[in-house]
């Protein structure tokens, strides 16, 4: 590379030899192809070379400076069956509290998104300390534990003391939407295949694929909770927001996004309906 620098320098001063040499000593500028020209073979540059690589020193970097060695990616430490103080919920927990906050009454009472007995786990949080014990060292770990109700749409959250293994309250609430479930997510995309109104789905699918769409693992589903907006959607929809409602964004595995923003799946009812456009 060096040798092609001088070749093309000498090429463009040929007629200028003199003037740009002169000029180059007048200002004090050192031209291509003469620097780093004491690294050479024998030069003072490539006996400092070869000493910094003797002492295991980065070649060309400054004095002194150790080489950089390979970065070494550190397991994570082995997860214990219980957290301290404001620690996430280990695995461990988030499978014991979800089974302290199921009773018989609520698995009787209840149904699941597929409507199978008992409520539809929605998610296991770390719960926030009570107001006098913010800023106590052994406050107590709880966990809120959130379930939906088919039956008769209803959020149950229920709160459970880590320490002691007990509920401490139960709070029912209606016309409360938290984020989907991955269940649920699935189950909104079974009842729209079977529905006519995923012809247009399934013919996206096709030309994206060549394959048929017959089920749901064909698809990486992202999903939003759709609540009722009056006079913006069509009459079937007017329940969204106390029935669980979902809109769908599908994108074929591996593959592009399909277009399902104007369907939606009424979960609650089990119907699938077009917003109005």
């Amino acid at each position: 590379m060096r040798e092609t620098v001088r070749r093309h320098l000498g090429k463009v001063v040929a007629g200028t030899g003199i003037a740009v040499a002169g000029t180059a000593l007048m200002v004090g500028i050192t031209l291509p192809g003469t620097a780093g020209a004491d690294d050479s073979a024998g030069g003072p540059g490539a006996a400092r070379t070869a000493e910094r690589a003797a002492q295991g020193q980065t070649p060309g970097g400054p004095e002194g400076q150790a080489a950089v060695e390979p970065g070494v990616v550190a397991e994570a430490p082995p997860e214990g069956e219980r957290g301290i103080g404001r620690d996430p919920l280990t695995d461990d927990e988030v499978d014991r509290v979800a089974g302290l906050a199921l009773n018989q009454r609520l698995i009787r009472s209840s149904e699941d998104v597929e409507g199978d007995r008992g409520p539809q786990r929605l998610g296991v949080d770390l719960a926030e300390p009570e107001a006098d014990e913010v800023d106590a060292a052994d406050a107590p770990r709880r966990a809120d534990v959130t379930f939906y109700d088919y039956r008769d749409d209803t959020l149950v959250t229920r709160t459970v003391n880590l320490d002691t293994g007990k509920v401490e309250r139960t709070l029912t609430q209606r016309g409360v939407q938290p984020p989907l479930s991955r269940a649920e997510d699935v189950e909104a995309a079974e009842i729209l295949l079977a529905d006519p109104l995923s012809a247009g789905l399934k013919a996206d699918y096709k030309d994206a694929t060549g394959r048929e769409l017959t089920s749901p693992d064909q698809l990486a589903l992202t999903s939003m909770v759709y609540g009722s907006v009056p006079g913006a959607q069509p009459a079937p929809l007017d329940a969204c927001g106390e029935h669980r409602c979902a809109r769908l964004f599908p994108k074929v595995v591996n593959g592009p996004w399909i277009d399902a923003r104007h369907l939606v799946i009424d979960l609650s009812a089990r119907k699938v309906a077009v917003l109005d456009r």
